[in-house]
């Protein structure tokens, strides 16, 4: 299995077999200044429908598109929508999120989307065992680097891949990754937007990797 980080909260996860799944395709803008989705994908997931999370339209081919609570399997792929909070006041602020988990390849994947709370006893529960993690770290929107760490602590993935951060963002409130990064010594920083992964070679100790965006 491959991910690739588009940039924001977007990745593309294809399978062994060639399913590909893309995660929150955003809408550029004078903001938001990653460079167009044009990319052709199976699957299309929306955490919430905010427009740099749901540009479902600039995915190519006829994808088949998985928004709120759901559990289903689509071409092989175990998805399973998990409700979460956009902010730390059930919503109030900026509204619901949904959480994405997959299974692709043997793997776990969670997608925490805009979560912007740490997880509640029920919500781990129902996330279980986590792999890999795809997790928000720029604050201000979602959670910040102090309440990623203890969602990983939450989580206990084995590997964390950060998103939603001022990679390609000119609002001076999301901060950079540095935050989440500060005091932790598994860290990678490959040359690139893509990595590979397989069930038995995994590592046993959390290790965070740092993609480059492709777009």
């Amino acid at each position: 299995m491959k991910i690739k980080w588009l940039g924001h909260s977007s990745f593309m996860i294809t399978s062994d077999s060639g399913i590909k799944i893309i995660t929150d395709p955003y809408h550029p803008n004078a903001e938001l200044t990653y460079g167009k989705i044009n990319e052709s994908a199976d699957i299309v997931t929306v955490s919430h429908e905010h427009s740099d999370h749901n540009n479902v339209a600039a995915v190519r081919g006829n994808p088949e598109v998985v928004k709120g609570a759901v559990t289903t399997k689509i071409k092989g792929i175990a998805i399973k929508g998990i409700p979460s909070y956009h902010d730390e006041a059930g919503g109030t602020k900026r509204g619901k999120n949904i959480i994405f988990c997959f299974e692709v390849d043997g793997i776990r994947l969670c997608h925490l989307g805009d979560l912007g709370h740490l997880l509640s006893d029920k919500q781990i529960a129902e996330i279980g065992a986590v792999d890999i993690l795809l997790i928000p770290v720029g604050g201000f929107f979602t959670i910040d680097g102090r309440g990623a760490t203890q969602v990983c602590d939450q989580l206990k993935p084995k590997v964390v891949i950060p998103m939603h951060w001022n990679y390609k963002w000119s609002f001076s409130e999301i901060a950079s990754v540095d935050e989440f990064l500060q005091g932790k010594s598994d860290v990678s920083q490959p040359d690139t937007s893509e990595v590979e992964f397989k069930p038995g070679e995994l590592p046993k100790v959390t290790q965070i990797i740092l993609l480059k965006s492709a777009l």
